[in-house]
This record gives structure tokens, sequence and C-alpha cells, in this order.
């Protein structure tokens, strides 16, 4: 009977780590669930702040994307929700906390169906129906402002900002800031929009209400030689030169070796130097140019030889700074002083340095190119401005992105309620399986009206009956009512109320949170390879090839 032995087969190596099946499925939906209850008490108007403290940095943030990057996910499968919510926050900038929960809840609603047999690919493909016909409808739902006047689409862009802050640390000055977002984003140009142009520099002291929009360019001042105080601080259409170019005396390399046979040689060499560097300051003046900026160091000797010339010069700016000079003043940077000529040159209405703060700041306005613009941001604590800037920061990329789709949805919850109806009402239309995952999909959008009632210390379950009564009766009466956490009843109409964001924010939130929640469905085996001995062990020290002392033979 020996021949009928089937012989043992070793595939993996020894030590590895499998799971797989149906429990690996509801390992990874439990694993994602513990996840997403971290971030859950953050979301809405109401929402509680996290401290991360890593090291000796602490962060407060209530932002989805920040917090779960802080938090270090190990967990493979709950990874996943890691990288949804840096893809939120990448393409479209708020709505990182809604797209985390509705894909925990979206494999929450999955998880009876695969205890009970249903194979998971049923519920794949459920799921991506039920997407599709929630796109569909969201698209046919959106509100079209680009036929608006400017000053009513100025308004709505307004709202727009002020619904992304309201659920972040600056939402009790939200008009302040929403004026200072909406005008920042109107100055870059409106075919490109580039988020990099718009600069955000946080000086600590102050009011936060002290903050000020520069129509241009402000940086902090740079590291500043002898004769820096004697140069002019402000100038009336200035001509600005921009250099890729370091203009100080540099001591040899402690390598360097030069043979001379005569002392007037090592005269000649250093006579040499002082002619070139003396050659490029000349050339910078008769040019005509009026400051001086470059990415490189600007020495003592040529700061001061400007200060005579009165001249403004600074050297060490930080390259995304020229970048945004570059853009606003017109200017061209010069890697080289050879044929420097006025075309070259930037200019602005006003240049001055002003004192900010505890900090002096270099502020470029009225720039005849201006494609770009400045926040500058004031505030208490360290933690408080950070936190200040990425709640700006999302503020920004949804104006960013009404500028460009033009179409918005009620918020608070409204536009998730009337599309869950929506996939109700469609799936009593449907047999099998279908219906109860497409039921599901749409009991999974409520996730977000009731988590935002009860961060807000509402009685969701009384809040989510209102909503469906109301939704239930159809038109345009009931779609746009959500949450109110401010009235008497906890439902308002939201669209009437101001309450209003993207659909492009809703469109990609739930595209991100349903593809996450399908890769993790179909994964049904983990496997953990063990590290190699060459991970795991010491490697002996000294010369390569040769044992450590007190080895050798």
């Amino acid at each position: 009977m020996s021949q009928f032995l089937q012989p043992t087969i070793l595939l993996l190596r020894e030590g590895t780590d499998t799971s797989q099946g149906r429990a690996q499925i509801v390992s990874n939906i439990n694993a994602v669930q513990a996840v997403a209850d971290v971030v859950k008490s953050t979301l809405g108007p109401r929402g509680m702040d996290k401290m991360i403290q890593t090291g000796p940095k602490v962060t407060i943030s209530n932002d989805g994307a920040t917090i779960l990057n802080l938090l270090e996910v190990v967990h493979p499968a709950a990874r996943v929700l890691v990288d949804i919510a840096k893809s939120q926050d990448d393409e479209v900038g708020d709505g990182t906390t809604s797209t985390t929960l509705l894909a925990a809840e979206l494999l929450k609603e999955a998880k009876p169906f695969i205890e009970e047999g249903i194979h998971p690919q049923i519920v794949i493909q459920g799921y991506r129906k039920a997407l599709e016909l929630a796109l569909e409808k969201l698209e046919g739902f959106s509100i079209n402002i680009s036929r608006d006047s400017p000053e009513d689409k100025r308004n709505t862009l307004l709202k727009c900002a002020q619904t992304a802050l309201n659920s972040k640390l600056l939402a009790n000055t939200k008009q302040f800031f929403s004026e200072l977002v909406v005008s920042a984003v109107e100055k870059l140009d409106p075919n490109i929009l580039d988020r990099d142009l718009i600069g955000i520099k946080n000086v600590t002291g102050g009011s936060v209400t002290d903050s000020f929009l520069v129509d241009g360019v402000a940086f902090k001042k740079t590291f500043s030689y002898a004769g820096f105080e004697q140069q002019p601080k402000r100038f009336e259409n200035p001509k600005i030169c921009l250099l890729n170019l370091e203009l100080e005396l540099k001591s040899e390399k402690e390598n360097a070796e030069i043979r001379i046979e005569k002392p007037e040689e090592y005269q000649q060499i250093v006579d040499a130097e002082w002619a070139l560097i003396y050659e490029k300051l000349e050339t910078i003046v008769k040019a005509g140019a009026q400051i001086v900026l470059s990415k490189l160091p600007i020495g003592d000797l040529a700061t001061q030889y400007f200060a005579d010339r009165n001249i403004f010069c600074a050297g060490r700016v930080a390259q995304e700074d020229l970048l945004r000079v570059q853009k606003a003043t017109g200017g061209q940077v010069q890697t080289t002083v050879n044929g420097l000529n006025p075309e070259t040159f930037g200019t602005c209405g006003l240049f001055e340095e002003v004192q900010v703060g505890a900090e002096r700041y270099n502020l470029f306005k009225n720039c005849p190119q201006s494609r770009t613009a400045t926040i500058v941001l004031r505030g208490g604590a360290e933690q408080f401005i950070q936190e200040a800037e990425r709640s700006l920061n999302d503020a920004i990329m949804i104006v960013r992105r009404c500028f460009k789709a033009n179409k918005i949805v009620a918020g608070g919850g409204a536009i998730e309620l009337e599309l869950s109806r929506y996939l109700r009402h469609y799936a009593r239309s449907v047999t099998g399986k279908t219906q109860y995952i497409v039921n599901s999909y749409a009991k999974a959008l409520e996730v977000i009206p009731r988590t935002i009632a009860e961060n807000a210390g509402l009685n969701s379950i009384e809040i989510m009956n209102k909503l469906r009564q109301r939704h239930a009766q159809g038109g345009d009466e009931g779609r746009w009512y959500g949450v109110d956490i401010n009235g008497q009843s906890g439902v308002c109409d939201t669209h009437s109320s101001f309450v209003w964001e993207p659909s492009l924010v809703k469109r990609n939130a739930l595209c991100s949170a349903t593809e996450a929640a399908c890769a993790i469905l179909s994964i049904d085996e983990t496997v953990k390879n063990p590290k190699s001995d060459q991970d795991t062990k010491m490697k002996p020290k000294g010369q390569p090839g040769r044992p450590p002392m007190g080895m050798r033979r």
C-alpha cells in the first residue's frame, strides 16, 4: 500500500504563518472596525480631537488622514484604510474621516453575509452595482453653479469653505478664514489652480484673527550677514533679480592642495578670487537690480557691497518661496550673471520688510503677474497653529475643487440619506441575494448622519427617524434635510442653511470607500513569511569576509 501514499510537499519556508478562509475575512473586518472606531468621534462640527504623541512631538488634530498616518497602523488589512484616507486627502483635501467610516461600515454590513456562507464575490458584485447606481443618482442631485453670476458663485465658494471649516479648530472664525481662503484661491491661474502657489506661513503669537493675506509672496527674513541692517527695507516698483548663484568667498576644502613656488603666486590666487566675486557684484549693480534674491548663500562681503549701493539682498531663500516670487513678479531665475539684463528681472508694486510677531517678513505686494498668494497665520500654541494650517489646507482644496467641478450638494448627511432612500427603493425591484446586499449598502450610508448626530450629543435614533420621514416624502422639499447641530429639532434643510460641499468630495469618498471594502473582502488568505537569519542575527563586527577579533585562529 505504500505506493499509494502521497508524498509530503513543502511549498513554503519553515515557520511561515498562514491563515485563510472565511475566518480570515472576518478577522480583517474586525481589524478595520478597530481602526474606524479611533477616528469615529472626530466626524462632524462637534467632533472631538485626538492627541497623538510621537517621541517629543505632540500633535492635536481631528483630521482623519493625519490621525491614521500618525497611528502607524501595522495590520496589513487595516493599512488599506490608511491608504484610502491619504488618497482622499491628496485628491480632494477633505472627507477623509467620512471615507474611513463608510468603508468600515460597508465591511460591517458584509460581515453577516460572509458568516452565513455567501461567497465574497457575490457581495462585491452587489456593492459595485450599488456604487454605480449611487454615483449616477449623485450626478443628478448635484447643483450646477457654473451659470451663476460672479457674485453668486463667490458666495457659494464662501459657503463651501465655511462648511469645510465647520468641523475644524477654526469653526468659530470660519467667516473670517473663508474670506481669506477664497481670496487666496482667486489669485491663482484659473486654468491650473496650483495648490503649491498658496503659501501658509506660521507666526506664533497674537490672536488668530490677526492672520492676514498677502497679495503676492511673503517669507521669513533669511539668515543675514553684517551690513544687512544698512540696506533699505522698502521699495516701490523695484527691479527684482532672482539667482541660483552663490555670492560669497568660500574657504578651501581640507584636502585642497595648491603647489606654489613664490609667495607672489599665492597673492595672485587670492586677488583672482576677489576679482571674480567683485565682477559678479558689479554686473548685478550695473544691470539695475534693486532687490537680489538667491537660493544659495549671499556672504558678508556681498551684503555690505549691496548695502553701500542701496540694494536689498537675501540669500538662502527656500526653493518654494523663490518659485512663488518668480511666478508673481515675472522674473527669471538665473544661474549666472553673464548676460544679465532688465528683461530677466521681475517687479512688484510694493516691497517691504515688516515685523510680524517676533519675526520679520519680506512682503512682495501688488505683483503684476500675481499667480500666487500667502496666508500669514497667527495664533498661540504651536500645536494650535499647526492644526489651523491643516484646517486651512482642507478649505483651500475644497474651494479649488468647486472652481473646477462647479457642482455642489448639501452636507450634514443629507446626500447620504437621499442616496440611501434611493437604493432601498431600488432594492425592492430586484430579487435574490442582490436585494439584500444593495439594501445593506444603503444602510451603511446612514453611518455619516448617525455619527454626526452622536458626536453632537443628540439622540441619533430620534434624529434618524425624523430624517427618514423627511426624505420619504420625496421631492425637493425633503431631499436636502440633514442633521442640525444647533436647532431644537435636530434636523433642517441643509441646502437652505448653506451647508454645501463639492459633489466631487462625495463622489470620491463613495468610490474610495467601496473599492477599499471590496479589496478587503476579496482577501481570503494571509501569508506571513519568517524573517531570514540575516535579519534576525547580528552580524559580527570586523572586516568583510573575516571573523571579528577574538575569533581568529
